[in-house]
């Protein structure tokens, strides 16, 4: 697998004109994308309302306007693929976030780091992010991830083994964890 393309960077704080979405059905039904005009990740989810995934984008990087579009290229691909098997192909795709925190920053960045198939607790995630102590913090960048699957929060579980949150549904993480998971001999 090689290394995804970090979720936030520093320079792409610009106001966004014009926003593209695309919507792909899966077998956790609608999953929608919203991208800049460079092509890179903005917000995607398990919806096909754009209003829902606009409103979670920061407010420096939110499109003015959203327009439709039958696909989105490689990043309605990378679905695709990903609902084919290639379950690594969203983690090639360019992602864009901004929480106003470093944290959050460096964890989605973390989040990217995390392989299919081998998901983390908080604690670990919080370690990874480079803050051993922030397990709540690290909770919270899950929580505000608005680029699900493509920075994967839903490869993150409680320390006990269970589930935890998440904002499209326990069902959807739960069969996300199990599609990923590797085949036993």
């Amino acid at each position: 697998m090689s290394a995804p393309s970090p979720a936030v960077s520093d320079d792409t704080i610009t106001t966004v004109i014009t926003g593209g979405y695309a919507t792909v059905d899966t077998p956790n039904g609608p999953f929608s994308v919203i991208a800049d005009d460079s092509g890179r990740v903005l917000a995607s989810g398990w919806t096909d309302d754009p209003a829902y995934l606009a409103a979670l984008i920061h407010r420096s990087l939110r499109p003015e306007t959203l327009q439709r579009s039958a696909t989105l290229g490689s990043l309605t691909d990378a679905v695709t693929a990903y609902y084919a098997g290639e379950v690594d192909a969203p983690s090639r795709v360019e992602v864009v976030q901004l929480s106003g925190g470093t944290f959050l920053n460096k964890a989605w960045d973390a989040l990217r780091l995390v392989e299919p198939g081998r998901p983390v607790t908080y604690t670990e995630f919080a370690e990874r992010a480079g803050e051993p102590a922030a397990v709540r913090a690290a909770a919270t960048a899950c929580a505000r991830n608005a680029a699900a699957l493509f920075v994967p929060c839903h490869r993150v579980k409680r320390s006990d083994g269970s589930l935890g949150g998440f904002r499209y549904g326990l069902e959807t993480k739960k069969w996300l964890l199990d599609f990923e998971a590797p085949a036993e001999d």
